[in-house]
């Protein structure tokens, strides 16, 4: 009894509702949120666990707003969860930083520090001549996951502070030297530049 008539109490209707349709809605948006971004980085197996919690809470959300429609909190905490759904949702795909991306930097002064320091990192590198509109110019190449976009930024700031950079998402790679385990970058190195990694 003491239940129910909690459940049509005032401060069940103006307070504690709309504080549940605002938790239901940033609950369900956020997982769209990282639903859409899982999808578009190609990791797919979790999708459908999260579009079945999705649905459930709005489900569960809207049917709220159906029996309450003359709360205007209710309208307010559903537009108010939206918003801060999708906030949510970019912080959380912000902080796992997920999937690859490919940096291609561009060089006019001596790139072979900066390659050196890359390859000793186990990053994999393409290394081409190119010509700019002031002459010639390095184009390198590396793949690398989000999370380590800034060490290789902290690189080019290091050995080719004047590099031009720029950084784009990829959905898939089918091989290549990546950071996981020994890469060879030792014997790359000696490869590439003879006596010790050194031209």
């Amino acid at each position: 009894m003491n239940e129910v008539h909690f459940l049509d109490s005032e401060i069940f209707t103006w307070v504690v509702l709309p504080i549940l349709i605002f938790i239901g809605r940033m609950s369900d948006v956020t997982l769209a949120t990282l639903r859409n971004i899982l999808l578009s980085k190609s990791i797919r197996n979790i999708v459908p666990i999260l579009g079945f919690f999705e649905a459930t809470i709005w489900l569960l959300a809207i049917s709220q707003i159906m029996k309450n429609l003359q709360n205007p909190l209710c309208f307010f905490a559903y537009a108010a969860g939206y918003s801060m759904g999708i906030f949510v949702g970019i912080k959380i795909e912000g902080r796992l930083a997920l999937g690859l991306q490919v940096m291609r930097i561009i060089v006019q002064k001596e790139s072979e520090k900066l390659v050196q320091a890359l390859v000793e990192h186990n990053f994999g590198i393409t290394m081409m001549d190119a010509t700019g509109s002031k002459g010639p110019v390095k184009v390198i190449l590396t793949i690398v996951k989000r999370k380590e976009i800034g060490l290789v930024s902290n690189l080019i700031s290091e050995y080719n502070p004047g590099a031009f950079y720029s950084i784009e998402d990829i959905r898939t790679v089918s091989s290549g030297v990546f950071r996981d385990g020994d890469q060879g970058a030792l014997q790359y190195l000696k490869r590439i530049f003879p006596v010790g990694g050194q031209k």
